[in-house]
């Protein structure tokens, strides 16, 4: 039976997207094939299928897929057919520090993604799924829950006691505020949505600001923890926030930067930076180590994604403008 994908044109576009036939592939020494069975998006699928980061040869898009595995080449003793996994990110990283620059080896953008039935890939582009996790659950972690993880305690070592601050009610921003509850954290979170604001608050969130009727939200998060500052901050909204960011934060606090939703350009404040002695690290996920260690942390703790809603791969284009529209409130799933 031929495989089904979905395809973007060289370029990008909405209306580049195709459906395409592929043929199986019978996995070779070391590898596995998996009949994927959800996908999530991010906004780094968006610009791929959009344009508003072309890629420069027709590309099958989505970088998040989980699914189960169902036949294993010479060599593959990690996983067994019938086992549940959830891609990584960077599918050649490993563990330690990160070698690769860009996306050339992402898929869904360097490489074919998870757009599609199934796929024949290496073992090491996937680990186990969480243990009682379903196929869409599992494959919100890739981009959104491991940059949170990663975040927080590989590059902001976060311990119970700390207090962090989320920017927004997106994916990264929300599986923050679940990971920072279940160490012990503070968390203070903004939107410019009260709607999303008391949805925060339900999921854990000790404060709350809107930052469309609180400009000068960075002062107003001083002033919750008391002129201190917050000690982390997951900086997903770029030059636009960078300064209330900056302002947020206490003396050699760590501030994440994850996202670009307000721009790439515009000036950094350095002397503020240099007052505050911040901590400021920019990351792209994490590796599989880091993948594997944060699903542990998910099976101890009992955490579970914020799904939005479902869409079926037939209707990705639409799914895609629900993103660009706003008004999701976690992760859009895309059921395969």
């Amino acid at each position: 039976m031929a495989v089904t994908a979905l395809q973007v044109g060289a370029g990008g576009g909405f209306d580049t997207v195709t459906e395409v036939a592929l043929a199986e592939h019978t996995p070779g020494d070391g590898e596995v094939r998996v009949r994927i069975r959800a996908a999530s998006l991010n906004f780094h699928d968006f610009a791929v299928v959009s344009g508003l980061k072309g890629v420069s040869e027709p590309r099958i898009p989505l970088s998040d897929g989980a699914g189960e595995v169902i036949a294993i080449g010479q060599d593959v003793t990690e996983f067994a057919v019938g086992d549940r996994v959830v891609s990584t990110f960077f599918p050649d990283w490993i563990d330690g520090e990160p070698t690769a620059q860009g996306f050339e080896r992402v898929p869904g953008d360097g490489i074919d993604g998870f757009a599609r039935t199934e796929v024949t890939m290496p073992a090491a582009a996937f680990t186990r799924a969480p243990e009682g996790y379903s196929h869409a659950e599992a494959a919100t972690l890739t981009t959104a829950g491991l940059t949170a993880w990663r975040a927080l305690f590989v590059d902001g070592a976060l311990r119970p006691g700390h207090t962090v601050l989320t920017l927004g009610a997106g994916g990264v921003s929300i599986f923050a505020l679940q990971f920072a509850k279940s160490a012990g954290a503070t968390v203070i979170s903004t939107s410019s949505s009260d709607d999303k604001l008391d949805r925060l608050r339900e999921i854990g969130a000790d404060h709350v600001l809107n930052y469309r009727s609180t400009p000068d939200w960075g002062a107003a998060v001083r002033k919750i923890t008391g002129d201190r500052g917050v000690d982390h901050v997951i900086e997903v909204g770029g030059s636009g926030t960078m300064q209330q960011s900056m302002t947020a934060s206490r003396v050699g606090g760590h501030i994440a930067m994850i996202g670009v939703l307000t721009g790439t350009g515009g000036d950094v404040p350095i002397r503020l930076a240099l007052a505050r002695q911040l901590r400021m690290g920019a990351l792209l996920v994490g590796s599989r180590r880091h993948q594997l260690d944060m699903i542990d942390a998910i099976e101890s703790t009992g955490l579970r994604p914020i799904i939005d809603r479902h869409f079926p791969l037939v209707d990705l284009v639409e799914a895609f403008h629900y993103e660009k529209s706003g008004g999701h409130f976690g992760k859009i799933c895309v059921d395969i």
